[in-house]
């Protein structure tokens, strides 16, 4: 016998469950990938800009390109930025199938990917930072920083949130060199206090750092995104600028939604 069009639908209907007010339940929030290059098809094309040599002072040299599975930042002790005081090769922001992947105020991302820095990347007395979060523009302040620099005499990698000078965490960078490990930042964007970073550091199996600052400044205005490379001050006073490089790959940004 067959069923009614009536019956059909009721039949439907059964199969979706819903909520005591008779609704259909609101899907639950989670993590959604939003950029995941590929360097050896995908290329530099990964980023937003790229800022390699931008004083032309080692033009013999390309200092930022894919190697392998990895994109790889050179660093030659001749190089020099606009600003002379300074060395800087990076990259900036996030482009997936084109578009520009924007972070902007009130929103939680997750950035995770894997570097490789080898013992000639050294903790440096002044800044050597290795990926950094800012606004677009011309002389505006970073908003987070990881860095290589020596607390005393101990070379660390750290993350601060630049506004305050909060320290997010530090852990001792010579057991983290000549091998793959894996990082991931998670910020939330936001003004005054209403901002929260958590920054952890794998090696293998092993939780290296797994830490959280909340009620921090991580929003200065427009948008923010990521950069990544090398970029330190001459200023270094223990001896540590040669020539080095610095790998990455695996990069991956998740926004919560």
């Amino acid at each position: 016998m067959a069923l009614s069009r009536r019956s059909l639908l009721l039949g439907s209907a059964a199969a979706l469950p819903l909520s005591l007010t008779g609704t259909l339940p609101a899907t639950a929030a989670g993590w959604n990938l939003k950029w995941n290059p590929t360097p050896s098809s995908t290329g530099l094309r990964a980023f937003e800009g790229i800022e390699d040599d931008r004083a032309d002072s080692h033009p013999s040299a390309t200092h930022i390109y894919v190697s392998g599975d990895s994109y790889r930042f050179d660093m030659h002790t001749q190089d020099r930025d606009t600003s002379t005081d300074r060395q800087r090769n990076e990259v900036r922001g996030m482009r997936q199938s084109g578009n520009v992947v924007d972070i902007f105020n009130g929103q939680t991302w997750r950035i995770t990917y894997s570097m490789y820095i080898p013992t000639s990347l050294k903790a440096t007395t002044t800044f050597t930072h290795i990926m950094q979060t800012k606004m677009p523009g011309l002389g505006s302040a970073p908003v987070t920083v990881m860095s290589l620099r020596r607390h005393g005499s101990v070379p660390k990698i750290e993350f601060k949130v630049t506004e305050g000078n909060v320290l997010v965490g530090a852990v001792d960078l010579a057991p983290l060199q000549n091998r793959w490990i894996d990082t991931e930042v998670e910020i939330k964007a936001g003004d005054g206090s209403n901002g929260r970073l958590r920054w952890v550091v794998r090696n293998g199996g092993t939780t290296v750092i797994d830490t959280t600052k909340t009620g921090v400044d991580t929003w200065l205005g427009d948008r923010l995104r990521p950069k990544w490379g090398i970029y330190r001050s001459l200023g270094d006073t223990s001896g540590s600028l040669q020539n080095c490089h610095l790998l990455l790959r695996n990069l991956k940004a998740y926004k919560y939604e």
